[in-house]
């Protein structure tokens, strides 16, 4: 079985060199990258399972590498800063990382959350039934990770079409943020409460005016979200 593929895009060769030597321990395949324009070439010849990309990169920024790879793709991206302020989390899920880990980080932590991100990229899933939850205007699988809304594909990463999956499965019901983040994180999820609300603003914007169709995300003030069906 051919091993996953993970780039490495950070200017540090020290902690480069360091990531991917527990990388390579964990059985996948890894390349480096020192600069985000070489990147966005590599990664047109060929896509990796996931990305490990720094912020602060020449050539062009993890933020700006982060924005071209969404528009082609929706493999998944967790980014490294040595950057603690929530503003830069908060931006960095906005433009669709799936993770955020903060330098200096533990290896373990970081190889965790890696195969949590990978394990909800999720190729290597499937029974082979299809799970797909069917509602008016809106179909989500997590077999085929596919979402279909007014009859045209949605491309989400995968923690927002898992946390979509899992409200819809659970009809009117309200879950707190922490629930969710226990749920659909993970308890190897290292996040917190914002992580959750930043995934469902996204998934707002992308299924805009659902309630002509009979249903919404709705907020439950001071407690958290439903999947609500009229």
């Amino acid at each position: 079985m051919k091993k996953p593929l993970i780039f490495i895009v950070d200017d540090d060769p020290n902690i480069a060199k360091l990531i991917q030597l527990y990388l390579e321990q964990e059985d996948y395949e890894v390349r480096h990258f020192p600069r985000g324009d070489e990147t966005l070439v590599a990664f047109r010849q060929e896509e990796p399972a996931l990305v490990l990309l720094d912020i602060m990169l020449p050539g062009i920024d993890g933020w700006e590498l982060c924005r071209e790879i969404r528009k082609i793709s929706q493999v998944p991206i967790i980014m490294l800063s040595a950057k603690e302020e929530t503003f830069d989390k908060v931006k960095s899920l906005e433009l669709g990382a799936d993770d955020y880990i903060t330098k200096p980080f533990d290896p373990g932590e970081m190889i965790a959350r890696i195969k949590a991100v990978l394990r909800r990229s999720g190729s290597g899933s499937g029974s082979g039934t299809d799970d797909a939850l069917r509602f008016p205007g809106l179909s989500v699988s997590l077999t085929s990770y596919e979402a279909v809304f007014d009859g045209q594909p949605v491309q989400m990463p995968p923690k927002e079409l898992e946390l979509l999956h899992f409200l819809a499965l659970h009809q009117n019901q309200v879950f707190t943020r922490e629930q969710l983040l226990e749920k659909v994180w993970g308890f190897d999820y290292f996040g917190d409460s914002r992580t959750v609300d930043v995934h469902i603003k996204r998934l707002r914007e992308k299924l805009p005016d659902s309630e002509r169709f009979g249903w919404t995300i709705r907020t439950v003030w001071s407690v958290g979200y439903k999947f609500e069906i009229k």
